[in-house]
């Protein structure tokens, strides 16, 4: 027999003879692909085995060096965050743990620990020469995270007056630099300013809405608007009149009545109007923003003055639509719409 004889393949006698067991061939393979897959398990699950199991320390209200010598002995790992906290003495302690004390882990894992990086502040600053409103601002956004603030103001406060601007602190307790080991009411006396100041009435006659609100925004002093219609040559849209008068010496924050001309009807789109409301009265001059609110909702500033509460009169001349709104210390207290004023000087409701 040739060589070649043996390479012959009797193709319908295999496939008789897969025919006869192809079962069995099946069964095989079937046995083989689960014994794979159990080893796999089996290789799977002894990967996944860690070391023993272990007890989270509790090392709350410890120092930092003493909490990781207590995680090392059981084989735990920190991950470590640092925060601000309420307490001076808290600094370098752990103030929180995740998981708790007590929790059943795995020798390797890893703790959260959160640090106390001490208070904020440490000692008193020096308050004298600052406006008492900056300071409540600066001391509330300081402590805004803390239950307890550190340090806040006493109220009230005392006033006096004395030269230095209203609204400046003069004396404070605890005095600069007192150390912080726990919450302060820092006691301040703060500046009425000068009881007696002396200043000039601006002329108002003849000038107009814009050039009225310009100089109220420069001069400490309370004015109350009326409003007439023109008569004879007077120009509608300005003043015809003021008591005191012009370059009259009054005290600060003195009442000036000025008579507004307007006209019974407005230019189109436009509304004539005196913007009043009743303020509280105020310790010392509070800064007063009336913001204009287009039709669109643009908002921008259309005036600011200092004022010390009681009656607030500001004339304004502005398009239909638009609305006015009412800011104390920077804080709005209040939304309204413009209401045209009648020649007799009342606003129409």
């Amino acid at each position: 027999m040739r060589f070649w004889d043996f390479l012959r393949i009797d193709v319908s006698s295999l496939t008789d003879s897969f025919r006869r067991n192809s079962r069995v061939i099946l069964l095989t393979m079937l046995s083989v692909v689960l014994v794979v897959c159990a080893a796999c398990a089996v290789v799977f699950f002894l990967s996944l085995k860690g070391g023993e199991q272990v007890m989270v320390p509790a090392v709350e209200g410890k120092d930092l060096s003493v909490a990781l010598l207590e995680m090392q002995a059981k084989e735990l790992y920190p991950r470590i965050q640092l925060r601000y906290s309420d307490r001076p003495d808290d600094k370098g302690r752990i103030i929180e743990q995740e998981p708790k004390a007590g929790s059943i882990v795995k020798a390797g894992q890893r703790i959260a620990l959160v640090v106390s990086r001490g208070v904020i502040i440490e000692k008193v600053e020096n308050y004298i020469g600052q406006n008492i409103d900056d300071v409540r601002i600066n001391l509330q956004t300081l402590f805004t995270s803390n239950t307890v603030p550190l340090l806040s103001v006493k109220e009230p406060v005392l006033y006096k007056f004395s030269q230095e601007p209203a609204g400046t602190i003069l004396e404070q307790n605890p005095a600069p630099d007192t150390s912080i080991t726990e919450p302060i009411q820092l006691t301040f006396v703060v500046s009425r300013g000068t009881q007696n100041d002396q200043l000039s009435v601006p002329t108002l006659t003849g000038r107009s809405i814009a050039e009225i609100i310009a100089v109220m925004e420069q001069t400490d002093l309370i004015f109350n608007f009326t409003a007439r219609a023109p008569q004879n040559d007077e120009t509608a849209g300005t003043v015809v009149s003021q008591l005191p008068a012009g370059d009259t010496q009054v005290t600060k924050f003195s009442v000036v009545d000025a008579v507004l001309a307007v006209p019974v009807t407005a230019p189109k789109g436009f509304i004539y109007g005196i913007f009043q409301e009743e303020l509280p009265e105020y310790p010392y001059p509070f800064k007063i923003t009336i913001d204009v609110i287009s039709p669109t909702g643009e908002r921008r500033e259309y005036i600011s003055v200092r004022h010390p509460g009681g009656p607030l009169s500001v004339p304004y001349l502005l398009p239909e639509g638009s609305m006015l709104s009412l800011s104390v210390l920077n804080k709005e207290s209040g939304v309204y719409s413009l209401s045209p004023v009648n020649p007799g000087g009342q606003e129409q409701q």
